[in-house]
């Protein structure tokens, strides 16, 4: 694992693979992007890093990461795209409150409160378990051929 000084500005860059990216959107939301220049779509996106630079002793070059979209997930519709906007708000509020804001780091991510409330409305996922086995059951039943002899 590469060692940078503890003070050290990483710059973060956007690996060009977003395969992954392109899947997430709808094609609407796709062509919205492309027709309307500033439009936004709000997702939910996790990432990996892929490489790393400027680590090594007596390198010039300040410290930077690419990174990869692992998931993504983008809302489909006004309430979702509220609803993730209030988890950002929530994750803002308790960094505001941590007073790492500024600092360099992942933070504090501890915003379970905000993220209960603004996803009240949303099925869990047990929820999403059990409605896969009772689609996957109804389709069963409904592709049962009785053959009499």
């Amino acid at each position: 694992m590469p060692k940078i000084d503890k003070d050290a500005d990483v710059e973060i860059k956007l690996d060009s693979a977003a395969g992954l990216l392109q899947g997430s959107l709808t094609e609407e939301q796709r062509r919205g992007l492309f027709e309307h220049p500033g439009s936004a779509v709000v997702a939910v996106v996790e990432f990996v890093s892929v490489t790393y630079t400027g680590h090594a002793d007596g390198e010039e070059k300040p410290p930077q990461v690419k990174v990869r979209v692992r998931t993504a997930e983008a809302a489909r519709d006004d309430a979702q795209a509220d609803q993730l906007r209030e988890v950002a708000r929530g994750f803002y509020r308790r960094r505001k409150m941590d007073q790492t804001l500024d600092e360099l780091g992942p933070g504090p991510r501890d915003a379970d409160r905000a993220v209960e409330a603004a996803l009240a409305s949303v099925p869990t996922e047990g929820e999403f378990r059990e409605h896969k086995e009772q689609t996957a059951a109804r389709k069963r039943r409904s592709g049962h051929v009785e053959q009499h002899g």
